[in-house]
């Protein structure tokens, strides 16, 4: 389980974020009714089971170090059944890094809405969870002791924060249906990349830089909020 999913789980009782893409593939097969060929059925558990083991490795020996053939050996399969599902040692760990950053996007979706009717406070504890969170990530945690190159490094802060950037537009629209696409979209990519520096970057306690962002961007939120 990765850090994220670990720490979120541990808050709640259902099943850890890390396996909400398992079973949303499942779903969508099963959604479609009849009888599934096994293979097929097979695929999401072997998806997961692959990246679970880069989460292992990262963890004890950091992505630079990790080869295809490691991959394999810890999910317990094939070199070519690992190409066969991801074709690449690139595609490997962007799929690692997006269920990474699924996870802790999740953890903070669910503080968002429970906090609905206080946008400055729901941004505060956002903000403050997702630091928590990914104190604990094994992601960040590599890149943070500077165990690992540069590949990490920019896959987070790239691809990690696009989808980071996507996600909490989409849900402060939800939330607050008042607040336009574009102002929703400016508020993420902000809040995104500030989040992601403050992970890689620690300069103080989680929830004295969440105060402190909070201070920096809840008079844009008050504004967006009221027109």
């Amino acid at each position: 389980m990765t850090g994220a999913a670990r720490t979120v789980a541990s808050a709640r009782s259902s099943t850890s974020s890390r396996s909400a893409p398992t079973r949303r593939r499942l779903d969508a097969v099963t959604s479609t009714g009849g009888r599934i060929p096994y293979p097929e059925a097979a695929r999401p558990l072997l998806h997961d089971t692959i990246v679970t083991a880069v989460d292992d490795l990262v963890r004890s020996r950091g992505w630079s170090a990790t080869t295809m053939s490691d991959v394999a050996a810890a999910a317990g399969v094939s070199r070519q059944t690992v190409y066969n599902e991801f074709g690449s040692r690139r595609t490997l760990v962007e799929a690692y890094v997006l269920r990474e950053i699924e996870a802790l996007i999740a953890g903070v979706e669910e503080a968002v809405r429970a906090s609905h009717d206080d946008a400055r406070g729901a941004m505060h504890a956002a903000f403050g969870l997702f630091l928590k969170l990914a104190s604990d990530e094994p992601l960040v945690q590599v890149i943070v002791a500077d165990a690992e190159g540069g590949e990490l490094t920019r896959l987070l802060t790239g691809l990690g924060r696009q989808v980071a950037s996507e996600r909490i537009g989409r849900l402060i629209v939800e939330v607050w249906p008042q607040v336009s696409v574009a102002d929703a979209g400016l508020v993420a990519e902000s809040m995104a990349r500030l989040a992601i520096s403050h992970a890689l970057l620690p300069t103080s306690d989680p929830e004295d830089t969440a105060a402190a962002v909070t201070r920096l961007v809840g008079p844009f939120i008050d504004e967006i909020l009221a027109t």
